[in-house]
């Protein structure tokens, strides 16, 4: 059976979560950061998280997919808020928000109430999420851009001199270096000659499980990334009472693996060669159903330890779930500067994570490159999420 590796940051109201593994037979890594916001997220009509996955699935079938709907929803939504006519309408309806029930300053306003709640203090693991901004000295960047993107995105903001390439890059490199705890450095490599600004969002999460795995119990076995590809990894193992479901119309087992403080990680394993089928039936109707599904079971527990990076170039893939006019001459952002003839020219995502037996952590970054026909450069940033193997993280306010 292939392993499923699904990393999700959701926020759920006081309801049940959780992850599953048994014993590998054939494993794909796939991996994911995720957000389905129960109680605070915009009103949406469309599975953002499951759409833009199963797009950057299906570009690489044999890869690992590790990406971060929040950080790629926060930084769309931040960006929509300089766009105007169908290159705003493009990227709300692509991000599944339904502004014909809400309007657009309530769409945003639940943003903003998301990320206050995600940076809430919390006992047992840490967690905050931020956005940042970035813009050259000599750039007139539109005043009602810059007090939404404080009040509503909570981002910090910066002058910065990108005359200077080399202190500009190091300027927001350290800040990214702070913000992750020194987990994420040299973030951008260099910096285009036109940069003009630069947008940052963030997700650092820290956590330890409840119950660690037994060092002693680590042992090397067979993983297979793919039914032909079979590697040989250190296999943590734990017997103990998980949240455990059979799914038998996905044809897969989900076990819950709490963290100390309300959050708990979800293993998906699908049955053999069942993986196209589980992949198209995850949405977050489903995350709901399983929530409710879950038993107290017996279980011994085996997760292979294992570091993880992925990296995309979303502009290939957003087109897909209709977001392709800001990729041309026919994008209109002159919400973000009187600057004329901006567009996207590049979007991308890197992430690393990491699982080990006794501490959970990831980073997360992501970034969009704009520039001009007169030359502006803008790019746009997230950052590197380390995860697990077919994770799906929930925050909760009540425990399991």
């Amino acid at each position: 059976m292939q392993l499923f590796l699904l990393l999700c940051l959701v926020l759920l109201s006081p309801q049940e979560a959780s992850l599953h593994r048994h014993h590998p037979r054939e494993t794909k890594k796939r991996v994911k950061d995720l957000h389905v916001g129960a109680t605070v997220a915009p009103s949406s009509r469309r599975d953002f998280t499951f759409d833009l996955y199963r797009a950057l699935a299906s570009a690489a079938p044999s890869q690992n997919v590790f990406f971060s709907p929040v950080s790629i929803s926060v930084s769309l939504a931040m960006l929509s808020l300089g766009a105007g006519s169908s290159t705003k309408r493009q990227i709300l309806e692509g991000l599944g928000l339904d502004f014909q029930k809400s309007s657009e300053e309530q769409l945003h306003r639940g943003f903003q109430q998301l990320l206050q709640e995600l940076n809430q203090p919390r006992d047992g693991f840490q967690l905050s999420l931020g956005n940042a901004l970035f813009t050259d000295l000599v750039v007139d960047v539109q005043d009602t851009f810059m007090s939404a993107m404080k009040t509503l995105y909570l981002a910090d903001s910066f002058p910065t001199n990108f005359g200077d390439s080399a202190g500009a890059l190091k300027q927001i490199n350290d800040y990214v270096a702070k913000q992750t705890k020194g987990k994420i450095v040299d973030l951008l490599k260099n910096l285009d000659s036109n940069a003009v600004m630069v947008m940052v969002n963030y997700i650092f999460f820290k956590a330890k499980w409840e119950t660690s795995f037994n060092h002693k119990g680590t042992q090397e076995q067979d993983f297979y990334v793919t039914p032909e590809t079979v590697v040989r990894v250190p296999m943590m193992s734990r017997e103990d009472q998980y949240h455990y479901l059979l799914d038998r119309n996905l044809s897969c087992r989900v076990v819950g693996v709490p963290y100390q403080g309300n959050a708990t990680a979800l293993f998906i394993l699908p049955s053999e060669g069942k993986m196209q089928q589980v992949e198209n039936g995850l949405s977050e109707k489903t995350l709901r159903k399983w929530l409710k599904m879950f038993k107290k079971r017996q279980l011994e527990l085996y997760l292979p330890k294992f570091s993880i990076e992925g990296s995309y170039q979303l502009d290939k893939v957003l087109p897909k779930l209709g977001i392709s006019n800001v990729f041309t001459s026919h994008a209109d952002l002159s919400g973000i500067s009187n600057h004329t003839n901006i567009q996207v020219s590049e979007v991308g995502s890197e992430a690393p994570m990491h699982l080990l037996s006794k501490i959970f952590y990831s980073i997360l970054f992501y970034s969009i490159l704009f520039y001009s026909t007169l030359p502006h450069f803008i790019p746009f940033h997230s950052i590197p999420f380390h995860s697990t193997p077919l994770q799906l993280t929930l925050f909760h306010s009540t425990p399991l």
